[in-house]
């Protein structure tokens, strides 16, 4: 099947619960009118045992963004098979930096771009660095294309993906030099924590992408996730922290830009917590 200009798949039953699969036949029929020509049938057994780290919400784009993703879509937003759901990926599909980027270049997978302001200006400043953004919300996705197109920046992609099926089969293994989870939902509930993105397994699959030696950077401004990320990735035999100690808590790196969602938290007295690790020769 041929690359189709990148149209947004929120769908009507999607705009106010989780992603998840498709559910009848009827589901089907209406999805593939409304969605990406990849959106596909249910069937796959165990898709998804856990639950996702995001849910879909609506949001209209302004018509500057519609235009852009019109216009630039298709060059900028990788075209990604789907499996069950909107967000997830066909076990068979491989992303091919090298053929997408046409060159050969350190790879850099920003999960969860938001607005695309930290991939944006890191793309600016390092423009012999790739960068790849997963999202999932067609918004920020659109947002991420019109900037990228404003300012010429050929070394950025976005893929509207579920993270962890990417970095499971989508992403070669060992192809990332670095992997950044900036301000992952927090999930603040007790009864929603196990929907938070970095845990046991998000570490293995972020270790699976990593080049032996690539870094693994984070950022959050709730403190419980904070220390849930000292007490899941700090003990892991995959990583060793950057930091003074073993929980991997370092200074705000300079790659990192200040993003609006920071600098609101920053006014609402939170606290900002950088993480760094290094995965371990095998």
């Amino acid at each position: 099947m041929s690359p189709q200009p990148y149209s947004p798949s929120l769908s009507p039953q999607e705009s106010h619960a989780p992603d998840a699969p498709l559910s009848s036949t009827d589901d089907v029929t209406t999805a593939r009118s409304q969605a990406k020509p990849f959106a596909a049938p249910i069937g796959r057994e165990g898709f998804r045992n856990k639950p996702v780290s995001f849910i879909r919400r609506s949001g209209r784009m302004a018509p500057r963004h519609e235009k852009a993703l019109a216009l630039h879509g298709e060059h900028f937003v990788i075209e990604v098979p789907r499996g069950e759901a909107f967000t997830s990926v066909d076990t068979d599909f491989v992303f091919d930096a090298a053929t997408e980027y046409a060159r050969s270049a350190p790879l850099i997978v920003e999960v969860g771009s938001g607005q695309g302001e930290a991939v944006l200006v890191a793309a600016g400043a390092r423009p012999d660095v790739d960068f790849l953004a997963l999202e999932v919300y067609p918004p920020g996705i659109a947002r991420t294309v019109l900037h990228a197109a404003d300012r010429g920046l050929d070394n950025v992609r976005v893929a509207e993906v579920n993270a962890p099926e990417a970095l499971a089969t989508m992403l070669p293994a060992g192809s990332v030099a670095e992997v950044w989870v900036f301000f992952p939902d927090p999930w603040h509930k007790a009864k929603h924590v196990k929907r938070r993105l970095v845990e046991p397994s998000f570490v293995e699959l972020v270790s699976r992408v990593l080049v032996p030696g690539g870094i693994w950077r984070l950022a959050t401004d709730w403190v419980p996730y904070a220390e849930q990320i000292a007490a899941v990735v700090g003990p892991s035999s995959e990583f060793e922290s950057l930091g003074p100690d073993a929980n991997g808590i370092v200074e705000r790196f300079d790659g990192r830009a200040l993003t609006g969602f920071e600098k609101k938290g920053m006014a609402a007295g939170r606290v900002i917590t950088d993480f760094a690790f290094r995965k371990l020769e095998a």
